[in-house]
């Protein structure tokens, strides 16, 4: 069986195929993608080749790959899609700005790399999951959240983070749904009284020291949940692991199923 010669600029996107069971089609990614578990180590002949940055790739090294398909993603890589169409590479970019967007782009991404049944079941499996995790919250009141995407200065989560946490049973008063993250000012977010802050650092993991912001000079009594980025920054089926952590912490005990 010959598959596509896919070559991934973005991480969602390479998180995406690997979650359709495509892995083997990726023979390029970048350094801030991270490497499929069943393509092998990356000294491994098969693994996919590395080829620089999301956001400053070797456009030469990508050529070199010789790919059927090049995936992008994000208002961020526009630029870099373009680039790409102008070197003659077939490029699918997608560009999700609120949960449901992200869950469709599951299905689209599966089309990308010829596994459109892979991509449909996928998009089904995760809208199933945030049904389950609506009926567990639905009659339950929902807490206040502030969600924290960028510290210095603070930033409040934009894009399909409000979303997320209205799935997963919470208030979120910050930004509207699908719009970028924006910079807040504390007295804000004091005046939304948050019951619980989250704090996802784009780029750091679950690396962040809570004291950092638990000892911010600002009026907030509520926990500081230190959460990795990935699963609410990213929209890959990671997001969907991120609604359900938060239900688990905004509604303590319930079943979530992750």
């Amino acid at each position: 069986m010959s598959f596509p010669r896919v070559v991934s600029l973005a991480p969602s996107a390479t998180a995406t195929v690997t979650a359709l069971g495509a892995a083997e089609t990726l023979v390029g990614i970048t350094y801030h993608c991270d490497p499929p578990e069943d393509a092998g180590a990356a000294h491994r002949a098969d693994a996919p080749a590395p080829v620089g940055g999301w956001l400053n790739p070797d456009l030469g090294r990508v050529a070199d790959l010789d790919p059927d398909v090049v995936l992008t993603s994000d208002g961020l890589q526009s630029d870099l899609a373009d680039d790409c169409r102008e070197r003659g590479f077939d490029v699918r970019h997608r560009e999700p700005a609120t949960l449901d967007e992200a869950i469709a782009t599951f299905a689209a991404r599966g089309a990308d790399v010829g596994r459109p049944e892979a991509g449909e079941g996928l998009a089904a499996d995760s809208r199933n999951r945030l049904d389950r995790i609506g009926d567990t919250v639905a009659d339950r009141p929902r807490p206040t959240v502030y969600c924290e995407e960028w510290s210095e200065p603070p930033m409040a989560a934009g894009n399909w983070v409000p979303d997320a946490v209205r799935a997963a049973g919470g208030r979120y008063p910050f930004v509207d749904p699908g719009e970028r993250s924006r910079e807040v000012d504390l007295a804000s977010v004091e005046a939304a009284d948050p019951d619980h802050v989250v704090v996802h650092v784009c780029g750091h993991g679950d690396r962040v020291d809570p004291a950092t912001v638990e000892g911010r000079d600002w009026a907030v009594d509520a926990p500081v949940h230190v959460i990795d980025d990935s699963l609410l920054n990213q929209p890959s089926p990671a997001l969907i692991d991120g609604v359900e952590r938060l239900a688990g912490l905004l509604h303590p005990g319930i079943e979530t199923y992750s």
